[in-house]
């Protein structure tokens, strides 16, 4: 299976892109894993929330294939302990979805269209992280539940 992590923006700060690094490293031994940031909007700033939704979200659809299975990290998705996060990777696994897709929005979330085309939301939280945050903190989930599939010591909550 491969699993894309869609990012609008970039990772400017950098403890944050050296800790990617490690992650993204590890997840190799695992799956097909790669993480695509899509760059900014121009002019972003001077743009109506609503308007910038919308092309981010053009972007961000503009990346997916028809067979990509696309889950939203949105504050309104369901939430899982690593352990479930773990059981919904290995369940996406055993049904051969070749192409598993997560995307972290901007600033304002997604628009309409993407949430349209998400096959489902999941919440990392009930807190609000930066978006930067985030990324790492997706990335290591994703190498946790896989080690929890594995049967290896780095998650100890079993």
């Amino acid at each position: 299976m491969k699993i894309t992590l869609l990012t609008v923006g970039k990772t400017a700060n950098k403890y944050l892109q050296e800790e990617l690094a490690v992650y993204e490293k590890r997840l190799q031994r695992y799956v097909n894993y790669a993480r695509r940031d899509l760059p900014d909007v121009r002019h972003a700033g001077a743009l109506p929330a609503d308007q910038l939704k919308i092309q981010e979200g053009k972007r961000l659809l503009q990346q997916l294939s028809g067979t990509d299975e696309l889950f939203l990290f949105d504050e309104r998705g369901q939430a899982f302990s690593s352990e479930e996060m773990a059981g919904f990777l290995k369940q996406k696994m055993d049904n051969s979805i070749k192409s598993l897709v997560f995307a972290i929005g901007g600033a304002y979330g997604f628009s309409p269209e993407v949430y349209q085309r998400a096959a489902g939301l999941l919440s990392l939280s009930r807190m609000t992280f930066s978006h930067q945050m985030v990324r790492l903190i997706a990335t290591e989930q994703l190498y946790r539940a896989l080690t929890i599939i594995k049967g290896e010591p780095y998650h100890h909550g079993i």
